[in-house]
């Protein structure tokens, strides 16, 4: 006959795993937990220790023993990323896993190559796959998306589904950890504004929530500074251009910008430090010096910002924020707590590619 710790831990862990997906489950006092089994004050302290070996429940000071959400079974966690080799993703991937991993939850990773249809294919797997939730990093998320069906699909059978970047405008109840665009988009501006800078070019993806919203953050304050928008100066790019980019460094898009607009801005505002990266990389083809000709700022702060002699001027987070606050938040979901969407701010790290603006000087009117 097994120990009685043994066979109260079974009945205990049967309680949680049926009560998994109902909420936050506490357990009841230990005081309690004698009374009703008819055990002694050590043997229910044995069999919560034993579940707490497993990772099944955790002690909270004060509060008693709860469900960790975690099971005996199917503790895979799905992360969906537009590319797991992207210059951000690798780091991303690992915050997220460290998290997930120290609580007992494996993970299998999954690129949608920015393409819908391969974000189907992945979907239609996991809406039958054994799985506690999936951190999804949305495909194209300014368009429309008819891969819904399967999200909403996914959810009712109680996988919880946290999106990170950005969600689907039609999923709005969803949770979403992302980066706060906006601000992101008019702190930029604003530095440059401060510096003198009024013809303000800005390079962001159209087909990308966080382009639209960067744009939308960047226009609302050249108005508040009473600074025109030069339409022509703002170009738009999509994933297609991207991966074009990526994949055989074809940097179609920033050649034309340049072709346009070189002698029209005085500083540009990048989607990210990727196309950064590759535009100071095209300024050096056509002579242009930066910050003397040109200033150059971006997002992510990434190893991208420093991998050329100019260092680019760019928008960071708290070092590992966005990974180990998703993973943080999937965690409460799958216990059953209260969550909502977070917006991580930005802080500004200044660089080498920008720099007070100074305008040309106008010939007859050169100093002695």
């Amino acid at each position: 006959m097994s120990a009685k710790y043994i066979h109260l831990a079974n009945i205990l862990r049967e309680l949680i795993l049926n009560n998994m997906g109902e909420g936050v489950y506490k357990l009841p006092s230990e005081h309690e937990l004698t009374k009703q089994y008819h055990v002694s004050r050590q043997t229910v302290r044995t069999a919560l220790q034993l579940l707490t070996e497993e990772g099944l429940i955790e002690k909270r000071r004060g509060s008693g023993s709860f469900s960790t959400g975690l099971g005996t079974m199917k503790n895979t966690i799905a992360i969906l990323v537009n590319n797991a080799e992207e210059y951000t993703s690798p780091a991303l991937i690992a915050d997220i896993k460290s998290v997930l991993g120290a609580k007992g939850y494996s993970t299998n990773i999954y690129s949608t190559y920015s393409k819908i249809s391969v974000e189907r294919e992945i979907l239609w797997e996991l809406k039958d796959a054994s799985i506690r939730g999936i951190i999804v990093e949305g495909t194209k998320t300014a368009l429309p998306n008819p891969n819904l069906d399967l999200y909403d699909s996914i959810m009712a059978k109680g996988i919880c589904v946290l999106f990170i970047g950005g969600n689907y405008p039609a999923l709005s109840s969803s949770v979403c950890i992302k980066d706060d665009n906006y601000y992101g988009g008019y702190l930029l501006a604003k530095h440059l504004i401060q510096k003198g800078h009024t013809h303000i070019a800005g390079i962001f993806k159209m087909d990308d929530i966080q382009g639209l919203e960067r744009y939308s953050g960047f226009i609302t304050a050249m108005r508040d500074f009473s600074v025109p928008l030069l339409e022509e100066l703002v170009i738009w790019y999509t994933s297609a251009e991207l991966e074009a980019l990526e994949n055989r460094s074809d940097t179609g898009f920033l050649t034309s910008f340049l072709r346009k607009n070189k002698d029209e801005c005085s500083a540009v505002i990048c989607q990210n430090d990727e196309i950064a990266y590759w535009l100071v990389k095209e300024l050096d083809y056509a002579g242009i010096r930066i910050p003397e000709d040109i200033s150059i700022v971006s997002f992510d702060n990434s190893y991208m910002s420093s991998l050329d002699s100019i260092r680019i001027t760019s928008l960071a987070h708290n070092s590992h924020e966005m990974g180990t606050t998703a993973a943080a938040v999937l965690l409460r979901m799958i216990q059953g707590d209260s969550v909502h969407s977070e917006e991580l701010s930005w802080h500004l790290i200044l660089r080498g590619s920008d720099a007070f603006y100074e305008p040309p000087a106008i010939p007859g009117n050169l100093p002695d």
